[in-house]
């Protein structure tokens, strides 16, 4: 057998695999054909026969600082060598000194942080802070949006996912800032944010201020279609909870740590929430965890008071030195800045450059690295591009070798905040070709 047999057997393998045992999230089973992934290095992943791929979804968004980066690797190499596991009960000096870092970067004021498995946890347990410091129920989020596949989570989430798991209470949903389709009548990115404002002032009124204990947002909504809030917008959210005394929860499960060029997404949009949620980049999901960052007044309430809350891993120690590592290199490399440079010398306006080229390219928005192009049958209809031509597109983009994240009817360009220029000139040479080929 020789060594491309043998290597080709293994991705047989590992596709049968998969097919025999791997339950898989949010899919019919029967028809899936995953790709197999045996290595990474940076923006660039392989199968065993050494098959290439541009990863440009980052997996899940999460990929923030490229895959098998050396400095985590090692710090969690050291770590396992150290203490593999301890409760969360315990002192640990890897878990202070990643909690130290996460606050060191958010804003005035925070000095807490409660860890997490992941993203859903953090929405969990900020609406459980969030509902027993105010003393209320109900939570405000809107209808485009996603927040996580636990109880309260997936209720708080906007999109269709929400619709088979109803179970938790307290939930009200309103309309976000979406200018290409907006709810509101508007015409201009001013208009649309005044009125998406006026609409939620209208919410509250209408549920009753007393009866609301958070608004629940996104800072940028990533599944949702990577939506910039218009100008004024996340300030003014922040202006009516002041107002009717209602805690702002920014979610920053998939926009922080890098993803749009700016250590937390809220920081360019002039507002401070009360507490914030954060997974994903903030260790590139090398190992499960996520968290809240708390504010000293609402920390202050569990003083004497008992948190009802709590998970067997948060916390844990190779988690943490994941994040020591992580941050660490993202400071002293310059990948944020590597990521927000990315988005304004070549993302933005090579992606801008495909859309003068392919009809099916209704708009292209975004920042950083966390871009979106929302595709339609028709540009003035905005008619959105059906389910099978996105299909036959996304199959064109991974036979040329790149990984696309698609929700809906887009295709978000989300590679790791490291990817280079010339990765970023090779991957809109796919994008043009395959849209070329497809559509």
């Amino acid at each position: 057998m020789t060594l491309s047999d043998a290597t080709t057997d293994l991705d047989e393998l590992a596709t049968r695999l998969d097919r025999e045992y791997v339950f898989h999230s949010w899919s019919a089973q029967k028809a899936l054909a995953p790709v197999v992934i045996a290595g990474g290095s940076g923006s660039v992943v392989w199968d065993h026969a050494g098959k290439r791929y541009l990863d440009f979804s980052s997996q899940l968004v999460n990929v923030n600082i490229g895959h098998q980066h050396p400095a985590v690797i090692e710090a969690i190499h050291r770590q396992a060598d150290q203490l593999a596991t301890v409760g969360p009960s315990a002192a640990n000096l890897t878990r202070g000194e990643a909690a130290k870092r996460i606050v060191a970067r958010a804003p005035e004021g925070f000095s807490k942080v409660f860890f997490t498995n992941g993203g859903a946890d953090a929405i969990e347990n900020a609406i459980r802070m969030a509902r027993l410091h105010t003393g209320r129920d109900k939570v405000l989020s809107t209808y485009r949006s996603y927040h996580g596949n636990t109880g309260a989570a997936i209720v708080a989430t906007g999109d269709w996912r929400r619709m088979p798991n109803e179970f938790a209470r307290g939930h009200v949903h309103f309309f976000g800032p979406y200018l290409y389709r907006s709810e509101f009548w508007a015409t201009t990115p001013e208009e649309e944010s005044a009125r998406a404002l006026q609409h939620l002032r209208r919410v509250i009124q209408s549920e009753g201020p007393g009866t609301i204990a958070a608004i629940l947002l996104e800072s940028v909504p990533g599944t949702a279609g990577i939506l910039i809030p218009p100008p004024g917008y996340l300030a003014g959210v922040r202006a009516l909870a002041d107002e009717y005394d209602i805690l702002l929860i920014l979610d920053e499960v998939m926009a922080g740590f890098g993803r749009t060029g700016r250590w937390f997404a809220f920081q360019g949009y002039d507002v401070v929430p009360d507490l914030i949620t954060f997974a994903k980049g903030v260790n590139s999901g090398y190992v499960p965890v996520g968290g809240v960052i708390i504010p000293d007044r609402i920390a202050a309430t569990f003083d004497e008071r008992v948190f009802p809350g709590g998970l067997t891993y948060s916390g844990h120690p190779l988690a943490a030195a994941s994040i020591v590592g992580a941050l660490d290199a993202m400071e002293s490399e310059g990948i944020v800045e590597n990521a927000r440079r990315i988005g304004t010398e070549k993302l933005g306006p090579g992606l801008r450059e495909l859309a003068e080229k392919h009809e099916a390219i209704g708009e292209v928005r975004g920042e950083g690295v966390f871009w979106a192009l929302e595709l339609v049958a028709d540009r003035e209809t905005r008619e959105p591009l059906p389910a099978a031509a996105i299909g036959k597109l996304k199959s064109a983009l991974v036979s040329r070798g790149l990984l696309p994240f698609q929700a809906d009817n887009r295709i978000h360009v989300v590679p790791p905040c490291v990817v280079t220029d010339d990765e970023v000139d090779e991957a809109l040479a796919i994008y043009d070709d395959a849209f070329a080929a497809a559509l």
